[in-house]
C-alpha cells in the first residue's frame, strides 16, 4: 500500500490530512501541558498543607509532637512532602521528555511537510507548463493547417481562372506552398511537444508524485509512531515514581504502626506529675466533747486532762494538697511555723521598728481565727494560676517537684550547649593565634587576647551558673540537703528563737498564778495542720479585701509553708497586718498570698478599709 499509487490524484486531500496530523500532536502537547501545571499545582497545594500543618519553631505546638501520636502526624507531613515531591517529578519529566520534545518534532514535521507539499506543487506546475505547452503547439498546428488549406484552395482558384495573370498565380502557388511549409514544421514540433509531454507526464504520475507522496506517507506515519511513544513515554514517568510515592505510603503506615498509646500516657505522667503525695485521712473530731482551745499560732492541742486534739490529715501532716497554691485553712488558722527572720541588716528583731513582737505578747485566741475561717469563703488555687502570678523563680521553686526537675535539667542541658559552644569558640581563637604566632604575617596575635579573654570569662559564668543549677537539681533529686546554705543560717536563726520561746513559755508556766501550762510555743515547731472539714465551701471563696499596701524593704525567700517570696522595693497589698506574731499577711495581683515577715516590709494601713486596725 502506497499512497503514491493508491492517492495519485488526491493531492489536497492528502494536505488536509497531514495538517490535520499536525492538529492532533499539538492538541496532545497541549493536554501534556496542562496535565504537568495540573501536577506542579497540586504538588505546591501539598507543600502548602504540609507546611501550614508544621510545627511554628518555639511555640507550644512544637512541645505536643514529643507524643507518639504527634510524631507520626509529623511523620505523615514529612511523608506528603516527599509525595508532592514526585508530583514535581512527574511535571517536569513530561515536560523534559514529552512537551519539549513533542514542540521540536512538530517544527520539524511542519518543516518537512511543507517541503514535500512544495516538491509536490512544484511537479505540478511543471506539468501544467508542458501542458500548456502542449495545447499551444496543438493550435499552432491546427492554425497552420487550416491556413495551409486556405492558401492552397485560393492558388487552385487563382489557377483556374484564365482571367487572373500568370504573376498571380505563381504568387498564390508560392503562398501556398509556405503555408504547406507551415503546417509541416507546426505538426513536427506539435508531435515533439506531445512526445516530450506524454514523458513528462508519466514521470509525473509514476515517479515523482509517488515518491513525494510516499515522503508524506513516511512522515504522517512517523508522526503517528511518535505520538504513540509519548504516550507510553506518559505512562512511564507515572510508573516511575509509584515506587518511592509506595514508600511515602509505606512511611506513613509505618509512622501509624509507631504510635504507642502506653507510651504518650507516660509522657502525660511526665509532662503533668507533680511529685506531691495524695491527702491523707482526716481523723474524726468529736464535737460532743469540750474541746480547749489554746491561744497558739499552729495547732489545737488536747489539755492535760487528754481532751482529744484535731488535727487535719492526720497521715500527712503539714503537706499541702496537690490542687492548693497555697492552703487557705492553713493561713486562716495558722501563721507560718518559726517566728519570722530578722532583717538582713539587723542582729535582732527588736533592731527593726517595725519588728515583731515578743513571744510572750498575747496572741489572739485561735476562736477567732474559727470565727474568721467559718465567715470567709476559703479559696483552692490551681496550679495554672500559680504561674500566672507573679515572676517565675530562677530555682523554678514554684513549680511541683516533679515538674521543677525537668525545668531544672532543661537548663542544665542548655547550660552545658552553651558552654560547648563558647569552648569550641575559645579553641578556635587559640589555635587562630597559633598561627598567628608562627607567621606573623598573617596577623597581630595580641589583637585576639580581648577576645579570648571575653570568651574565658563567659565560659567560668556558664560554669557557676550551671554549678548553681546542678546544686538545685540534686537537691530536687535528693542528692544534696533540702535547704540551701542560707536556709540553713536562717534556720539556725530560728532555731534560736524557739528555743528562747521554749524558755519564756516554761518562766511563764513558773510564774502562772495557777500553774498550768499551755504548749502552744512547743508545738509550733512540730507542723502539725489542723482544720475542720470544710472542703465543700472552696470552690466559691471570694479573696479577702485589702486593708492597705507595703513596700518590701528587703528580699525574703519563702520557703516555709504559708509564706510567700517577696523582691526588695516591690509593692504588695496588705490583707491581715501583724496580730503581735511578727507576721503580716499579703498579696501580689489576686493569685498569689501568704505571709513575710512584719520587718521585711513598710505597711501603708488604709484607715477606711475595713478591718484596719490604728496602732498607737
Amino acid at each position: 500500500m502506497s499512497w503514491g499509487t493508491e492517492l495519485w490524484d488526491q493531492f489536497d486531500n492528502l494536505e488536509k490530512h497531514t495538517q490535520w496530523g499536525i492538529d492532533i500532536l499539538e492538541k496532545y502537547i497541549k493536554f501534556v501541558k496542562e496535565r504537568t501545571e495540573i501536577e506542579l499545582s497540586y504538588a505546591k497545594q501539598l507543600r502548602n498543607l504540609s507546611k501550614k500543618y508544621q510545627p511554628k519553631k518555639n511555640s507550644k505546638e512544637e512541645e505536643e509532637y514529643k507524643y507518639t501520636a504527634c510524631k507520626a502526624f509529623l511523620s505523615t507531613l514529612n511523608e506528603m512532602n516527599d509525595y508532592a515531591g514526585q508530583h514535581e517529578v512527574i511535571s517536569e519529566n513530561m515536560t523534559s521528555q514529552i512537551t519539549v520534545d513533542l514542540t521540536r518534532y512538530v517544527q520539524e514535521l511542519k518543516q518537512e511537510r511543507k517541503s514535500n507539499f512544495h516538491d509536490g506543487r512544484k511537479a505540478q506546475q511543471h506539468i501544467e507548463t508542458c501542458w500548456k505547452q502542449l495545447e499551444s503547439s496543438k493550435r499552432r498546428f491546427e492554425r497552420d493547417c487550416k491556413e495551409a488549406d486556405r492558401a492552397q484552395q485560393y492558388f487552385e482558384k487563382m489557377d483556374a481562372d484564365i482571367n487572373v495573370t500568370k504573376a498571380d498565380v505563381e504568387k498564390a502557388r508560392q503562398q501556398a506552398q509556405i503555408r504547406q511549409q507551415m503546417a509541416e514544421d507546426s505538426k513536427a514540433d506539435y508531435s515533439l511537444i506531445l512526445q516530450r509531454f506524454n514523458q513528462e507526464q508519466w514521470e509525473y504520475y509514476h515517479t515523482h508524485i509517488p515518491n513525494i507522496f510516499q515522503k508524506i506517507q513516511e512522515m504522517e506515519e512517523r508522526r503517528i509512531v511518535r505520538i504513540g511513544e509519548s504516550m507510553k513515554t506518559y505512562a512511564e514517568v507515572d510508573r516511575q515514581v509509584i515506587p518511592i510515592i509506595g514508600k511515602c505510603l509505606d512511611g506513613i503506615v509505618k509512622a501509624a504502626e509507631s504510635i504507642d498509646q502506653k507510651n504518650d500516657s507516660q509522657l502525660v505522667v511526665e509532662a503533668y506529675k507533680s511529685g506531691f503525695e495524695p491527702p491523707g485521712d482526716i481523723e474524726f473530731e468529736d464535737y460532743t466533747q469540750p474541746m480547749k482551745r489554746t491561744v497558739s499560732d499552729n495547732s489545737l492541742s488536747s489539755s492535760k486532762e487528754g481532751k482529744p486534739e484535731l488535727r487535719f490529715g492526720g497521715k500527712s501532716k503539714g503537706k499541702l494538697w496537690p490542687f492548693i497554691k497555697k492552703n487557705k485553712l492553713m493561713s486562716l488558722l495558722t501563721s507560718p511555723h518559726q517566728p519570722p527572720p530578722p532583717p538582713p541588716a539587723s542582729a535582732s528583731p527588736s533592731a527593726v521598728p517595725n519588728g515583731p513582737q515578743s513571744p510572750k505578747q498575747p496572741k489572739e485566741p485561735l476562736s477567732h481565727r474559727f470565727n474568721e475561717f467559718m465567715t470567709s469563703k476559703p479559696k483552692i488555687h490551681c496550679f495554672r494560676s500559680l504561674k500566672r502570678g507573679g515572676v517565675t523563680p530562677e530555682d523554678f521553686s514554684n513549680f511541683p517537684p516533679e515538674q521543677r526537675r525537668k525545668k531544672l535539667q532543661q537548663k542544665v542541658d542548655d547550660l552545658n550547649r552553651e558552654i560547648q559552644k563558647e569552648t569550641d569558640q575559645r579553641d578556635a581563637i587559640t589555635k587562630m593565634k597559633d598561627v598567628y604566632l608562627k607567621n606573623p604575617q598573617m596577623g597581630d596575635p595580641a589583637s585576639l587576647d580581648q577576645k579570648l579573654t571575653e570568651v574565658t570569662q563567659n565560659i567560668e559564668k556558664l560554669r557557676l551558673e550551671a554549678q548553681k543549677f546542678e546544686a538545685w537539681l540534686a537537691e530536687v533529686e535528693g542528692r544534696l540537703p533540702a535547704r540551701s546554705e542560707q536556709a540553713r543560717r536562717q534556720s539556725g536563726l530560728y532555731d534560736g528563737q524557739t528555743h528562747q520561746t521554749v524558755t519564756n513559755c516554761a518562766q511563764d508556766r513558773e510564774s502562772s498564778p495557777d500553774g498550768s501550762y499551755t504548749e502552744e510555743q512547743s508545738q509550733e515547731s512540730e507542723h502539725k495542720a489542723l482544720a475542720p472539714d470544710f472542703d465543700d465551701e472552696f470552690d466559691d471563696e471570694e479573696p479577702l479585701p485589702a486593708i492597705g499596701t507595703c513596700k518590701a524593704l528587703y528580699t525574703f525567700e519563702g520557703q516555709n509553708e504559708g509564706t510567700i517570696s517577696v523582691v526588695e522595693g516591690e509593692t504588695l497589698s496588705v490583707i491581715e497586718e501583724d496580730k503581735g506574731d511578727g507576721w503580716t499577711r499579703i498579696r501580689r495581683n489576686e493569685d498569689e498570698e501568704g505571709y513575710v515577715p512584719t520587718s521585711y516590709v513598710e505597711v501603708y494601713l488604709d484607715k477606711n478599709a475595713k478591718g484596719a486596725k490604728t496602732y498607737i
